[in-house]
């Protein structure tokens, strides 16, 4: 055989034993020699799901969107304890009075203003004040009508023609706050009036100064309520005929 197609031969016999073994050497490469450590798989750390950002309230047509922190505050302003009544009431100034002034009063010079915007009742000589009162007027516009008037009447024990207390034969109230006006009694009942002590009336329909609840704001059907003192003043130091200006 010539040297030249031997050494052809050979390079070809050659590339086939590389291409038969190189998966083998491979495959040999991936066992781990005896002795040597094996690294272990690290354990891969569950990822947590992001938070979900907060979701804006859609809003109403005409309304602004309601933001999460303004849900948080209505929140909170729903479970705040509720403030009782007392303390939602006006606090009216108390009662002032001039004893120098009220010494010289008569039923002759008295006069009488009463402030439906601030809610007090002034029993003056002249310019002077003698008392200054809270009062209690309508609870709506125009049921204690403004203007000038004078007292008509004086009735101490006076009881309203109109409001009062449906009542049994033995004086047990079946019905009460009623009026005449809109409510009929029961059956075996009588109407008795409301008690205006220390009345002092100023227009024929029945409007007056008296004795009432004073709760810190308009409240009457339309009479001005004064404190129990201050209205035994008034009617000590009054006549009929005594001029009575109402302000609005």
């Amino acid at each position: 055989m010539k040297p030249e197609r031997v050494t052809a031969t050979s390079l070809r016999l050659l590339s086939a034993l590389i291409i038969l073994f190189t998966p083998l050497g491979f495959a040999a490469a991936q066992v781990p020699r005896p002795g040597s450590r094996v690294a272990s798989p690290v354990p891969r750390q569950p990822t947590r799901p992001a938070a979900a950002a907060p979701q804006q309230v859609p809003p109403r047509p005409g309304r602004p969107a309601v933001q999460p922190q303004q849900v948080a505050r209505q929140a909170v302003t729903a479970t705040a304890p509720m403030r009782k009544a007392s303390e939602l009431i006006n606090r009216q100034e108390p009662i002032t009075i001039n004893n120098s002034v009220y010494a010289s009063l008569s039923p002759d010079n008295a006069r009488v203003v009463v402030s439906l915007s601030k809610q007090r009742a002034y029993l003056m000589a002249g310019e002077d004040v003698a008392i200054d009162s809270p009062i209690s007027s309508g609870k709506r516009a125009g049921m204690t009508p403004s203007g000038s008037f004078s007292v008509m009447e004086k009735d101490k024990d006076h009881r309203s023609s109109i409001y009062g207390d449906f009542k049994d034969r033995s004086g047990r109230t079946v019905r009460g706050g009623v009026s005449v006006r809109i409510d009929s009694a029961p059956s075996g009942t009588r109407f008795v009036g409301a008690p205006m002590l220390w009345f002092m009336r100023l227009t024929g329909d029945g409007v007056g100064m008296h004795v009432g609840i004073l709760p810190g704001y308009p409240a009457s059907h339309g009479c001005i309520r004064m404190p129990s003192q201050t209205a035994e003043m008034f009617y000590n130091k009054v006549k009929p005929g005594t001029p009575v200006r109402v302000e609005s």
